[in-house]
């Protein structure tokens, strides 16, 4: 048996019942690392009980796979393969950030920048003034009022991770996840971090379907293609895409064209019944209108164009492009099953289900302690990997993961109609980070009225970012208001 390689890992966000329950999946299916996991958050009681879950591996977690779920009772089968999972990890609730931080490897950070509340108003107040947003994290009114919450915070977690373990990798997960990154590097430069989102993977999937509906070619992973990405979070695109030494631009043009009402993906008869199904129509026309595949959700590539292209009400989201407004009150019930799930754990009524989940913190980490190259896409600064962007700004491209090494993957220039609205939202982000920085609430007025989605009178605006602040001052109480 290989010797287990022992890592300290902060966690913070660790009473999180989301990404916190993904890496724990995933750490216990390594069989090569080991070590503690730090968990630090705000609620001490929620890490506490993830602390407990994860050192229950033994009583409650089992095995699952996704060749078991069941769709109609929504649970998977147990297989019995416990050895596939390990007891490698300990797991440890901290009270206070910088004693969780203390001379580890690797940090990842996912947190809720207030609560579902504050959320609610980011994302359902402009409903009132015609401003429509399917998610609400990343950019339009709601991504704008989110990030004056986040970047402070993440100029504290900057300077604790500057003092405390410098040398430590950073992942972050946060939204939104461009102003988060650009954050930490502002206020310690030197900092070794990087942004993940699993937006792309999706692209990379239909492109799956699109070789096995165009071409014939069956049972592709989306691990098998060549992908080029250039963009900023959320607003990413591919510019080259191959399977081999199929270019896959030409059978996903032929397959654009033949969805003309969207991309049935199981049929049509249940697919808007969740918030997050989608046909497909928003990434389709926006391949074209540029000649390069968008490469995020139909959710929030809508939200990085005018508000009249995919956004004007909801039955144009809905009926028009085939895709739904996310309601926070859904977010909510999910919250709420959650934690009913969590306590039925604590309380031993319920097993922990583990499998591989998909995401590659695991995997980042492991290439970085030189146990095995990989290539990606991240978000970090532009060094130069997309040269006509500006240098220094966060943007999305591959990178090279080798042993302490994370290096850029030269992606060339983005195309030409897409650089002109990635340079409106750069120019946005930046100086949103600036804002934040500042504590300056007039100039982060003035990059919410210049927002894509903001087409409303400037009085109108003026009420609307009031009303917002108003609803989510307990969380910006280091600004003058």
């Amino acid at each position: 048996m290989k010797d287990i390689k022992s890592l300290k890992i902060a966690y913070i966000g660790g009473g999180s019942r989301g990404w916190a329950w993904t890496l724990m999946r995933d750490l216990l299916l390594e069989r090569e690392l080991g070590g503690e996991v730090r968990l630090y958050d705000i609620d001490y009681e929620a890490a506490k009980i993830n602390e407990d879950l994860g050192n229950k591996v033994d009583k409650i977690a089992r095995y699952t796979d996704d060749s078991t779920w069941d769709p109609k009772t929504g649970y998977m089968d147990e297989i019995e393969d416990h050895e596939r999972l390990t007891m490698n990890w300990r797991f440890k609730a901290y009270e206070g950030l910088e004693d969780a931080l203390d001379n580890v490897d690797f940090v990842f950070i996912s947190i809720l920048p207030g609560t579902f509340d504050e959320m609610e108003s980011d994302v359902h107040l402009p409903e009132k003034y015609g401003i429509y947003q399917p998610v609400g994290d990343s950019t339009g009114p709601g991504g704008i009022i989110r990030a004056l919450r986040t970047i402070p915070i993440y100029e504290g977690f900057a300077k604790a991770i500057k003092k405390m373990c410098p040398d430590a990798w950073v992942i972050n997960y946060t939204n939104p996840m461009t102003v988060c990154t650009k954050t930490l590097y502002k206020v310690f430069p030197e900092i070794k971090a990087f942004g993940c989102c699993h937006e792309v993977f999706g692209t990379q999937k239909l492109l799956c379907k699109v070789l096995k509906e165009v071409v014939g070619i069956k049972d592709v992973k989306r691990e098998n293609l060549v992908t080029n990405v250039v963009g900023v979070n959320h607003f990413t695109w591919i510019t080259k895409a191959n399977y081999g030494e199929i270019d896959l631009f030409k059978p996903y043009a032929e397959f654009a064209e033949t969805c003309l009402n969207g991309y049935k993906d199981g049929g049509d008869k249940n697919w808007a019944n969740a918030s997050f199904r989608t046909k497909e129509m928003v990434k389709l026309d926006l391949f074209k209108r540029y000649g390069a595949i968008a490469a995020a959700g139909d959710r929030h590539l809508a939200e990085f164009n005018p508000g009249y292209h995919y956004l004007r009400s909801p039955e144009q989201v809905r009926e028009g492009w085939k895709f739904d407004l996310t309601t926070v009150a859904s977010r909510k019930d999910e919250l709420k099953k959650r934690l009913e799930q969590s306590d039925e754990m604590y309380r031993g009524e319920k097993r922990f289900d583990v499998w591989p989940t998909g995401e590659e913190g695991v995997q980042q980490m492991r290439a970085l302690l030189g146990m095995g190259d990989m290539v990606t896409n991240v978000n970090i600064p532009n060094y130069g990997q997309i040269p006509n962007l500006p240098i220094g700004a966060v943007v999305e491209t591959n990178a090279a993961f080798r042993h302490n090494s994370l290096e850029p993957v030269f992606a060339g220039d983005a195309p030409i109609g897409v650089r002109s609205l990635l340079l409106r939202i750069i120019d946005e982000q930046e100086m949103l980070v600036e804002a934040g920085l500042e504590r300056n609430l007039e100039k982060a007025f003035k990059v919410f009225v210049s927002d894509p989605l903001v087409t409303i009178p400037m009085d109108d605006a003026r009420k609307l970012f009031d009303e917002m602040i108003e609803n989510t001052k307990k969380y910006l109480t280091m600004y003058d208001i």
